[in-house]
């Protein structure tokens, strides 16, 4: 059985033709195939590449001739360009070089360089014979030496010792690698040290095998790199490198050696290889880069661009005039789709409201004394019912118990609200079926809520018509107010909220029933808190006028709170300070096991990366929206809905971060300072991330933007400026400790049908646990070897030992119940429904999360655990069946 690698680090890259990438068009007169040399280890291995132009499918790699196998490690290969007998020059790790019979295999010369050193790299130089090779190694002593295999006379001697001609010093560690640019005659090395360094050497090899300057300089030592620096690569203008922190950096060579951009989308491991193409028509340079989580992307790098990733030189001060301090700041308007990024709403310390407009601030509002101080604000854009405009409204909330509602344009129109006495804790609109609501978290967990709507009369006056609907009471519990709340029809035709409150709860709210909690949830509410609830009478639960909540997951996202809750096409995404997004449904128990209530149910929980806690909202990737869609049955898989692919937007440290969890990446990077300020993220799109985003926010009493107001792209940018295209993707960042094959499932559509025969197109699904935490469900193509990312498992807190799995085939679908262990005692158990999704033509897969255990849960949970002893060593659980 043929077998082959799923996973290895891309450790060799080099761009062919990129105008094929460009999507030109090509002459019949064009090569139909292209001989190509494969190096690595200790042999070398030669490939045709058959191009068919008219048809993309047809390509195809031949291989010829048997392995070469040599007696060292090839470090580079060449073709010697006049030579019509396929002779192949190739550098040895032993400081050697072979000139090399490609059809028999046979070594033709063997020479070495005087030095016998050992090589970590080596840049071969060639060009018509064999006399004019120069060959430029990386010592295992951090020195760059230059020597030519070749002898002066030009006689080919095989067993020939070269002296060295040329020694470069500087370098505190072994060079990685070497490159060479020809028309400036400047030679860059990477190296353990975390340096690259460029050297002005002159002209090197070529017509009688040059060896350049007899003094050659240091010209420029880049640092930038955080970790060992593996490829480099010269261009004209710019030096490209690429190291184990996982970066691409893209050097300005003639403007003071400055990074003036980033590419960064692989996962840990690194970047090991590197590509870069010639500058195009439009001074457009192709970047390709292989890292050790076997991915290969491809960017996009334009001439004379600023920097990416420094997003420090991009930021706005707004320049908010004092001496009032901003202390909350919005969109105008809320966050609301197509709305314009130039207008800003601000409430000050003194209960005073600007606003931002075309470039200026004006005071719209300013509050009497009880807003002085302290203040929360919320802004919407609502619709007039009699008139087709819009207007927007503001509302601000102080410590006492008041809230002020107002239209920006005609702040006199507001109306004064009172609940009772106490804090306002937080203050939201939200938008149902037709309707505005106004929600207020004040004192004693009461949440006071008013249907607004806004009309205009004859007088061009507006008019505020705000009618009390009964209130939300959250359970009892030490932070007792609300942080996030959404509004949904459900398909029983009741209106529903869905609650998250500042204890880390979410809730369950029925528009016009009154009922109080099961007692599956009071257990859960009034653990380790004393409720004092009381026995109501018929009489005055009629008087009431208070929702109690359907449904409680009492301290789901832990005490630091809930941060949002979100809707998309049936489920339900929220966020936490948690570190963790928990996907969850409204579910209806049997009819047999009580009266077939509503309750929330928790079906997984999708962790970001490594120290980022505070996360702040699910945003739906673009790709993930359907052109129609009213078609709710095409979201639905086995009975089960479908989950989208998100991206998750949150703090880390100091930055403000939109991550993709199955990427594993950055897609957007903002210096804020950190979560404790206000803030407001402009997105293109209501809940969609299409790659464009900015955020404003309060730094040091200045209203600061990652974007200057006005401007349409976000920080993000396109695809190519950002993510690159991924053209291979990533699995894991480091070692697969364990794997489990599912199973596999059948191609089904137009596309299948295409195929020759009667033979069918399967995927082969597998499972792979790793090093870094996270369980990856792959797809394989078993004839292209395609292999595609159906979801990423972060449940694990520890790598991942072993896998197992029990499946079953229902129908075209496979079902399995997946069990994986590890580090900290850790058992986790998924439930996995694969499918090939018709409408987007490509396998899928729902993740459930059936079950979890821990042998130390309950000392995580222990008050006061530094001063004892944990008696339980440290488990791992390396093996289930």
């Amino acid at each position: 059985m043929e077998t082959a690698a799923l996973v290895v680090p891309i450790t060799g890259l080099e761009l062919f033709q990129h105008r094929f990438l460009l999507a030109e068009k090509h002459s019949t007169s064009e090569r139909s195939f292209y001989d190509f040399a494969i190096f690595g280890g200790r042999a070398v291995r030669l490939v045709r590449l058959h191009l068919g132009f008219k048809d993309v499918e047809i390509l195809h790699l031949e291989v010829l001739g048997p392995l070469l196998e040599l007696q060292d490690w090839a470090l580079d290969v060449r073709w010697l360009s006049a030579d019509n007998q396929s002779l192949l020059c190739v550098a040895v790790a032993h400081n050697g070089a072979l000139l090399l019979d490609s059809t028999t295999g046979s070594a033709l010369v063997q020479c070495s360089c005087l030095e016998g050193c050992l090589l970590y790299s080596a840049l071969l130089l060639v060009h018509q014979s064999w006399t004019d090779a120069v060959v430029v190694g990386g010592t295992v002593f951090n020195q760059l030496i230059i020597w030519k295999p070749g002898r002066q006379d030009g006689m080919i001697n095989s067993g020939h010792k070269a002296p060295v001609e040329r020694r470069l010093l500087g370098h505190g560690g072994v060079i990685f690698s070497i490159s060479y640019l020809q028309e400036k005659g400047y030679l860059a090395s990477a190296s353990d040290d975390r340096s690259v360094r460029v050297w002005g050497v002159g002209a090197l090899g070529g017509p009688g095998g040059k060896c350049g300057d007899s003094n050659p300089t240091c010209l420029r030592v880049l640092y930038g790199h955080q970790a060992r620096v593996f490829s480099v690569h010269l261009s004209t203008g710019y030096v490209f490198s690429a190291g184990e922190d996982g970066a691409c950096l893209v050097w300005d060579l003639e403007g003071g050696g400055k990074v003036i951009r980033t590419l960064k989308g692989h996962r840990a491991g690194g970047v090991r290889s590197l590509a870069v193409s010639g500058g195009t028509g439009d001074d457009e340079r192709w970047v390709a880069t292989g890292g050790a989580d076997g991915g290969v992307r491809l960017w996009m790098v334009e001439d004379g661009e600023e920097n990416k990733e420094s997003l420090e030189e991009k930021l706005t001060d707004l320049k908010f005039p004092g001496p009032d301090l901003p202390k909350v700041v919005c969109i105008a308007g809320g966050e609301e789709e197509n709305m314009c990024w130039s207008q800003f709403s601000v409430c000050t310390d003194r209960g005073t409201v600007c606003q931002y407009t075309d470039g200026s601030w004006e005071t719209v509002w300013e509050g009497p004394p009880e807003f002085y101080s302290y203040c929360v604000m919320d802004t919407v854009t609502a619709f007039l019912k009699n008139v087709a405009s819009t207007v927007t409204l503001c509302a601000v909330g102080n410590i006492s118990g008041s809230i002020q509602v107002f239209p920006t344009s005609h702040p006199l129109s507001g109306v004064r609200l009172t609940g009772r006495p106490g804090k306002i804790h937080s203050i939201f609109w939200k938008k149902g079926t037709d309707k505005l609501y106004l929600l207020a978290s004040g004192a004693e967990g009461f949440v006071y809520r008013w249907c607004v709507e806004v009309k205009m009369k004859e007088n061009s006056l507006l008019v505020l018509s705000l009618v009390p609907l009964p209130s939300f009471l959250l359970p009892l519990c030490s932070k007792r107010w609300l942080t996030a709340a959404i509004c949904f029809q459900h398909h029983s035709n009741k209106e529903l909220w869905v609650c998250g409150d500042r204890r880390g709860s979410l809730l369950l709210f029925q528009e016009g029933e009154n009922v109080e909690l099961n007692r599956t949830d009071h257990e859960k509410v009034n653990e380790g808190l004393q409720t004092g609830v009381k026995t109501r009478t018929m009489e005055e639960k009629k008087h009431d006028l208070t929702l109690h909540p359907l449904s409680c997951l009492f301290g789901v996202h832990e005490k630091h709170g809930v941060t949002s809750v979100s809707e998309y096409r049936g489920l339900f995404y929220s966020t936490g300070k948690d570190g963790c997004v928990r996907i969850f449904r409204v579910s209806q128990t049997q009819p047999e096991e009580s009266n077939g209530d509503l309750h929330l149910e928790v079906l997984r929980v999708q962790r970001a990366c490594r120290g980022m806690e505070w996360l702040e909202r699910v945003l739906i990737l673009e790709s993930e929206i359907p052109e129609e869609l009213g078609e709710e049955c095409e979201n639905v898989i086995r009975g089960e809905l479908r989950e989208a692919r998100f991206v998750i937007a949150g703090f880390h440290a100091v930055h403000f971060v939109v991550w993709d969890p199955v990427r594993q990446e950055r897609l957007m990077v903002v210096p804020c300072g950190g979560g404790h300020r206000s803030w407001s993220l402009w997105l293109s799109h209501t809940g969609i991330w299409s790659g464009r985003g900015a955020l404003v926010f309060i730094k040091q009493g200045a209203i600061i933007t990652s974007q200057p107001p006005g401007e349409m792209l976000g920080c993000a940018g396109v695809a190519g400026r950002t993510g690159g295209w991924s053209l291979r993707e990533g699995i894991h960042g480091r070692g697969i400790w364990c794997v489990c094959r599912l199973g596999r499932i059948e191609e089904i559509g137009i596309d299948s049908q295409t195929h020759k025969g009667d033979s069918k197109m399967y995927w082969e699904i597998v499972v792979t646990g790793g090093e870094d935490t996270s369980l990856a469900v792959l797809a394989i193509n078993t004839v292209s070897g395609i292999v595609k990312v159906l979801s990423v498992i972060t449940d694990h807190i520890s790598g991942v030992r072993t896998v197992t799995a029990t499946t079953q085939l229902q129908g075209e679908a496979l079902s399995a119940l997946l069990l994986s262990a590890g580090g900290r005692a850790q058992i986790q158990c998924n439930r996995l429904l694969v499918v090939w999704d018709r409408q987007r033509m490509t396998p899928s897969c729902q993740v459930i999360q059936v079950a979890s255990h821990r042998l130390d849960i309950q000392w995580e949970r222990k008050r006061n655990r530094h001063k004892t002893v944990k008696m339980d060593p440290e488990s791992r659980q390396v093996w289930i069946s």
